[in-house]
């Protein structure tokens, strides 16, 4: 088979894999309110079911690229979809919301093998110079099917019933396999250990976390139950920073973070992704619950803000080879800023939706600004052997992000309003959103520090660094182009 038509193959299944795992990080959301009917679900089971799969996506990413890396990427990829397809079928067939909560969290394991390895394989089979466009194209769809998951969620909710929305990975799944087994070159990195110490302090360390600010507002945040697991949290991820600044293969270098565009970079997704992973959480119920929408109409009301990325992000990416990450990242975090903001100045039970349209649209095309330079930046701060960790690093702090987003907002939401009248569910809300828009806004001030274009670049490597003593050419031509 051809080279042109391998990259066309592997464009296509790592984008289709994507999608699908990017789409369940909020299809439910719309979903939510007949799963609590259905279930009985609390507010904290309805938060666990988003937050089983964005944590367990979160801690694992960096694992799931150091898998490939050591056993091979090809080889693991089909693994993570196996694991996420069947976690599918098991949320699917869940008979209680713990049951459904644990087979998100298996749907997150085989999620975070698929996602770092769709964009190294992706990175390994485009030359340099198409790697803005290949990557804008990536971030794209990866967007939307973050973004899109409210309106499928509705759609399938309102057309069959909220198990298909876990139905509809299993068929696509097992076309996927075969095609990615035949039509995907094998590959690995240079840096093949697996780093057990670490990911075990910074799963438990999110986890105590997490569990703590989804516990806060019911048993109160000076309780032991939430206070004590927090502070743990805090604790075990400062050892982790200490375990992987003394370990000879950490899973996360930490001299990577002393190039001032990673850090910038990573500061920023963490920020973006807790707005909008919190906003979307509550708007999608905000329609529904007091404005009285089916999940279907409540999925469509949020296409103004989730189609954005359709349009803008690939040109983002073209963009983001021309003038660089900065100037698409600090415009993409004020607009969404602004977006965030005006929704909730103008929110009420009763608000037309024509007044809500062009915050949407404005938050739309913000993030849209997002997800291609920001991949696109990361990748260029490194060694290309080294792109699977530092593009592993990014996916987790965005996820982590996400998980932090929907604990504070929701907590947020519990603290101030409710669910028992529209209008104190407003309240909540509002009140969430002004703390979503304001971490956005500092996502766009930490975008500011990211330097200027020609100031980004790897790390310089000898070819006495390199294992077997030898550069290749496309590392070399990697680095001339980036230096150039």
């Amino acid at each position: 088979m051809s080279t042109k038509a391998l990259t066309i193959w592997t464009f296509i299944v790592t984008s289709v894999a994507v999608f699908m795992v990017s789409l369940d990080n909020l299809v439910v959301t719309t979903a939510l309110p007949v799963i609590k009917h259905d279930l009985g679900a609390s507010l904290q089971g309805l938060e666990w079911t988003v937050n089983a799969y964005t944590l367990t996506f979160a801690v694992l990413l960096l694992t799931g690229a150091a898998l490939g890396d050591r056993f091979g990427r090809k080889r693991m990829f089909l693994v993570g979809l196996a694991i996420f397809t069947l976690g599918s079928a098991a949320a699917a067939l869940a008979p209680s919301i713990q049951a459904l909560i644990a087979a998100r969290a298996l749907q997150g394991v085989g999620a975070a093998i698929v996602t770092p390895l769709t964009l190294t394989i992706l990175s390994g089979a485009v030359s340099p110079a198409r790697r803005g466009l290949a990557l804008g194209i990536w971030g794209g769809v990866s967007g939307l099917a973050v973004a899109l998951g409210p309106v499928v969620g509705g759609a399938v909710v309102e057309g069959l019933s909220w198990q298909w929305i876990f139905w509809l990975n299993v068929p696509i799944g097992v076309v996927l396999l075969p095609i990615a087994w035949r039509r995907l070159s094998e590959s690995r990195g240079a840096n093949r250990a697996l780093d057990l110490p670490g990911l075990g302090l910074a799963s438990v360390g999110l986890l105590g976390i997490v569990w703590g600010l989804v516990r806060g507002n019911e048993y109160g945040w000076t309780s032991l139950g939430v206070a004590g697991p927090i502070a743990a949290g805090v604790v075990l991820l400062g050892a982790f920073v200490l375990w992987e600044l003394r370990t000879r293969e950490p899973m996360v270098p930490m001299r990577f973070f002393r190039k001032r565009a990673f850090s910038a970079a990573n500061i920023t997704s963490l920020l973006m992704s807790f707005g909008m992973f919190g906003a979307i959480f509550l708007l999608a119920q905000y329609f529904q619950v007091v404005q009285g929408y089916s999940p279907l109409q409540a999925g469509l009301r949020t296409l103004p803000w989730t189609a954005m990325p359709i349009f803008v992000a690939p040109i983002a990416g073209i963009l983001s080879d021309r003038i660089g990450a900065r100037p698409l990242l600090v415009a993409g975090m004020a607009l969404m800023a602004a977006g965030l903001a005006w929704i909730a100045v103008v929110t009420t039970p009763t608000v037309a939706y024509g007044r809500l349209v062009p915050a949407f649209v404005m938050a739309g095309v913000g993030m849209s600004l997002y997800f291609a330079p920001v991949a696109n930046l990361v990748l260029s701060t490194v060694r290309r052997r080294e792109e699977g960790k530092a593009s592993g690093v990014n996916n987790t702090v965005r996820e982590v992000g996400g998980v932090f987003g929907v604990a504070v907002l929701a907590s947020v939401f519990s603290a101030v309003g409710g669910y028992a009248t529209p209008q104190l569910f407003v309240n909540g809300m509002v009140a969430a959103l002004w703390v979503g828009a304001a971490a956005v806004a500092v996502a766009g001030i930490a975008a500011i520090a990211i330097p200027p274009r020609q100031d980004v670049t790897p790390d310089s490597v000898s070819l006495l660094e390199r294992p077997d003593g030898a550069g290749t050419e496309t590392d070399l031509a990697f680095q001339s182009e980036a230096a150039a």
